[in-house]
């Protein structure tokens, strides 16, 4: 039978690893965001994704069992949140940076933003051409 002491150490090295991987991605995203590597943001964007869906999954099965989490790592885990909603809000503002630099260079489309639901460019025009 585990102690509980070796319990608590093995959650707390559990949780250390997931949150070392979540830091991980976090870092990758952002050099590729600097790097302007569409790529590397898309495969960085969905491994971030999964560790973050990791993370929360492991510190909330680490509360169910009554487990204490140290405060050093609910600390990290607030700060790698915090990064995320930096990264999400930056990406929100180069969209609409780039929906603004396409309404100053293609007037009278106003379609209010570059992509449909489909995820394909939902622009006006015959063959995806636009008529000058």
């Amino acid at each position: 039978m585990n102690s509980p002491i070796a319990d608590h150490t093995s959650t707390a090295a559990e949780l250390e690893g997931t949150l070392a991987v979540l830091e991980a991605n976090l870092m990758g995203l952002s050099d590729s965001l600097r790097d302007h590597d569409a790529a590397a943001m898309e495969r960085q964007a969905e491994q971030l994704h999964q560790a973050l869906a990791t993370a929360v999954h492991r510190f909330a099965q680490a509360a169910r069992s009554g487990a204490s989490v140290p405060p050093a790592l609910r600390l990290r885990l607030a700060r790698a949140g915090s990064q995320v909603a930096a990264q999400r809000e930056a990406l929100a503002r180069a969209t609409a940076a780039l929906d603004r630099a396409i309404d100053v260079l293609l007037p009278g489309l106003n379609t209010g933003s570059v992509y449909g639901t489909s995820g394909s460019a939902d622009r006006p025009g015959r063959s995806g051409m636009v008529q000058a």
